[in-house]
């Protein structure tokens, strides 16, 4: 009797369509599970017709974020590079500076020295990020497109427990400081903030767009002071930093005069005189989750468009309390 492709598949302990590309597109699946259905396929004498020769993957990956200098991404690379470890896979990694062409050229080249790349937190288009998938492996960290494989961490969700704190605490008219305009990090905050606004009666004034730093809060804390709200919300811990240093500066007390809420819990965060309320951002397990989505799918066992949402949570530590007035 013969030997199939799936006799291969039994003994390889792949499926069918893996051992298909081992053979016809082997550059689509890992090396370690390429070896191994070679090697089976040897033991039992089978040969694909008209199979290509396999060619060697490079055993690397990349990952391109939007700004190495943000505290942010230490823990996405620390998670991307744990998981890459797991699979003795290299990891390439750079930074676009929040620069969208730079972004784009960055992967194009990097697709030419790596079997895939993990992108974090792109400000391309949804179109431009359709012709990247299209010329490597790709998946997306804090960014949705559709057809495009994705790990994003829910803002929206920790926006929502953020104003829901704010409302119990008596708070009732709070100002955003907003992200960069093309974020779509930002587009998630926002969304969950007028959601949650209105179901708690919670008065918001947006500004911004500010950039992601220490010093878009400088600028961001004169502005919603002279909005006279009782607390403010910022993008994300590094503008929350900035704004409790400009509170600071003027003499407005935290949490005593307006109350302070970041995103990101970054290790600052829980040393910042006063401690800093946060929502937490899983961004370690994001790196990870990241790295495993492309490696499966470079073994052709995930689907292209698989995406995963991950769980934010609020941390209350000292720059919240209920307005002076109550």
């Amino acid at each position: 009797m013969s030997v199939t492709i799936h006799d291969v598949a039994r003994r390889a302990n792949v499926s069918i369509s893996t051992v298909s590309r081992a053979f016809t597109s082997p550059d689509l699946v890992r090396h370690q599970t390429r070896s191994r259905v070679l090697a089976a396929a040897s033991e039992l004498g089978y040969h694909a017709a008209g199979a290509p020769q396999p060619v060697a993957r490079t055993g690397h990956i990349g990952i391109v974020v939007s700004d190495l200098g943000n505290p942010f991404f230490t823990g996405v690379l620390d998670g991307v590079q744990a998981r890459a470890r797991q699979d003795d896979v290299a990891v390439l990694f750079a930074s676009s500076d929040q620069d969208p062409a730079t972004e784009q050229n960055l992967v194009r080249r990097m697709a030419r020295q790596v079997d895939g790349v993990v992108l974090g937190s792109p400000s391309l288009t949804d179109d431009q990020l359709r012709v990247l998938a299209g010329q490597t492996t790709l998946v997306l960290l804090n960014r949705e497109v559709p057809g495009i494989p994705s790990i994003v961490m829910d803002a929206a969700d920790g926006m929502r427990q953020a104003i829901e704190h704010l409302a119990a605490l008596g708070h009732r008219r709070c100002a955003y400081l907003g992200g960069p305009r093309t974020s779509w990090a930002n587009r998630a905050r926002r969304q969950g903030l007028a959601e949650a606004a209105e179901r708690h009666g919670t008065e918001v004034v947006e500004f911004g767009p500010f950039p992601p730093v220490f010093e878009g809060g400088l600028q961001g804390a004169d502005l919603a002071l002279a909005a006279d709200v009782t607390a403010i919300v910022a993008y994300n811990d590094l503008v929350a930093f900035g704004a409790l240093a400009r509170l600071n500066a003027r003499g407005v007390p935290v949490p005593d005069e307006i109350s302070l809420v970041g995103f990101d819990d970054l290790v600052f965060a829980a040393i910042s005189a006063p401690p800093l309320t946060t929502i937490a951002m899983p961004t370690e397990a994001a790196g990870r989750a990241a790295v495993t989505i492309l490696l499966d799918l470079l073994d052709g066992q995930a689907d292209g468009r698989a995406n995963q949402v991950l769980d934010t949570y609020l941390i209350v530590r000292a720059t919240t309390a209920p307005p002076a007035s109550r």
